[in-house]
């Protein structure tokens, strides 16, 4: 099997536990979410789980990525397992203590005084899915694919199944029967807090289904393999920091740097709406990363290692601008199906589409890039390209969000994954170089863009066969690619 054959199977296996969750996830949220909270319910839900993106980097304090380094290593194996989990827990049990003792000052910093028990809820959900996190990167190392994506599944459907009892069963309940001791818990001033009850529940049960993985621990521990691990990943968590605050701090800084007369947490539900809408895009970034940090270590040694990663990039490129063009193309149908009804309360925010779809395309293309800092071990300069990435989301945000809303924030993604991105190429021309086919991708990148722009025009000009010329424009591109790049031949010939 060639190595970028099995990069897509992996891929599509780590996708059973990664895209398939969080596409569950994100329909339920969609359709039914959006449904039964208004739009400042939903700022809510969209604003406390940007927090929880960061705290999970520092918690999880990069040793992730160090389990994967050095547990090439068959002989450390569980040396390293052990001291990677125990690091965590450690960090995660300091979370809780805390969040709590602090409580009354954090919920007052973040305008959550009369939902205090939200934060301790979020601080005990954060601990139990960083402790698992090393468990789940075990599975992932051993390639045991299958639990990891049953386990994965088993999370949304635990989370859909319970929330929805909360939300529509158990009211339904106490509506008929109001005077059972059971229905008497039912707190209906809770509203929105049941999803994050919910979240605790299930990052419980499966904390408890990985309990088998923990008969692992128990490796010698070694001051030499903390050291290690400590400073291997440490540069990780200035990384993971600093990419969280691209990835979220907008829906942070909403709150506190909108200047509009709308009500402000009904702008960061309209954001965080349609900032879903990009779905397909981040689960696909998200996915190839999960299975291109294994690959690229596994390939490190290979003769051809630095071709098979120029071809990773290239294919990388085409499916992800076919990606885009799918969202953008049919973005109209795609809302419609989500928002429904409620279309009109939420479209208004549909113009930050295409924009976070390239933003993340751009920021996958940063991941693939990843090769030279990460096989050098030099992932200090990834901290550095990271923290230059966070300035210029802080700044763009400051600058855009009392002008142009979530517009602005937007925006600022797009420039910081695109800075991001040339900055990591022409460093690492310097250090590893890898010759990758700039002009191509470039050429994918401008044709794409170019029609995108082409059907928003026809778009207006034939309404009546919009959707006719989009997908003639699709496959025309598709084909292009295919005959640029063998794609059909790559991933479904014979080896």
């Amino acid at each position: 099997m060639n190595q970028i054959k099995q990069l897509a199977g992996q891929t599509a296996v780590y996708g059973m536990g990664t895209i398939v969750p969080r596409l569950l996830n994100f329909a339920f949220m969609m359709f039914y979410y959006l449904r039964i909270f208004e739009k400042e319910d939903f700022g809510a839900i969209t604003e406390l789980y940007a927090y929880v993106v960061i705290l999970n980097v520092i918690i999880t304090f990069g040793m992730e990525t160090g389990f994967f380094r050095f547990s090439q290593d068959k002989s450390l194996f569980r040396s390293v397992y052990t001291t990677a989990f125990l690091v965590v827990a450690v960090l995660a049990i300091l979370l809780v203590g805390i969040l709590n003792i602090f409580l009354d000052q954090i919920a007052n910093a973040i305008r959550y005084e009369d939902s205090k028990e939200f934060i301790t809820w979020f601080s005990l959900i954060i601990a139990l899915d960083c402790i698992s996190a090393i468990p789940f990167a075990k599975l992932r190392r051993e390639n045991r694919a299958k639990r990891f994506a049953i386990l994965k599944l088993l999370n949304v459907f635990i989370t859909i199944g319970v929330v929805y009892f909360f939300l529509s069963i158990w009211p339904d309940m106490v509506e008929n029967n109001p005077d059972t001791w059971f229905n008497s818990l039912y707190n209906p001033s809770l509203g929105v807090g049941y999803v994050f009850l919910t979240n605790l529940i299930a990052s419980g049960v499966i904390f408890l289904l990985l309990i088998p993985e923990f008969r692992f621990l128990g490796g010698p521990l070694s001051r030499k393999v903390f050291i290690d691990l400590v400073k291997y990943s440490a540069p990780l968590v200035i990384v993971g920091i600093a990419g969280s605050i691209n990835e979220v701090a907008d829906k942070i800084l909403l709150k506190f740097w909108f200047t509009g007369n709308k009500e402000v947490m009904a702008q960061v539900g309209i954001y965080g709406a349609n900032f879903r809408l990009a779905v397909l895009m981040t689960l696909f970034v998200q996915m190839f990363k999960y299975a291109f940090e294994p690959f690229l270590f596994s390939q490190k040694k290979g003769e051809d290692s630095k071709a098979i990663y120029v071809q990773v990039m290239d294919v990388f490129v085409a499916i992800g601008l076919i990606i885009f063009l799918i969202c953008t193309f049919y973005l109209e149908p795609i809302q419609n199906a989500f928002f429904g009804n409620q279309g009109k309360n939420w479209e208004e925010g549909s113009g930050v589409v295409p924009v976070i779809l390239m933003a993340n395309l751009f920021l996958g293309i940063y991941y693939s890039l990843s090769v030279w800092y990460k096989i050098t071990d030099l992932t200090k300069y990834a901290a550095v390209l990271a923290l230059g990435g966070s300035i210029i989301t802080i700044v763009l945000n400051a600058i855009l969000i009392p002008k142009f809303s979530y517009h602005g924030s937007a925006w600022a993604h797009l420039v910081c994954y695109s800075a991001m991105m040339v900055a990591s190429y022409f460093w690492g021309r310097k250090i590893m170089p890898i010759p990758y086919h700039v002009k191509r991708v470039l050429l994918y990148i401008g044709l794409a863009l170019g029609l995108y722009l082409l059907n928003a025009q026809l778009s207006i000009w034939i309404t009546d066969y919009k959707y006719l010329i989009s997908t003639a424009l699709l496959f025309g591109f598709i084909a292009f690619i295919n005959y640029q790049l063998k794609l059909f031949k790559l991933f479904f010939g014979r080896d």
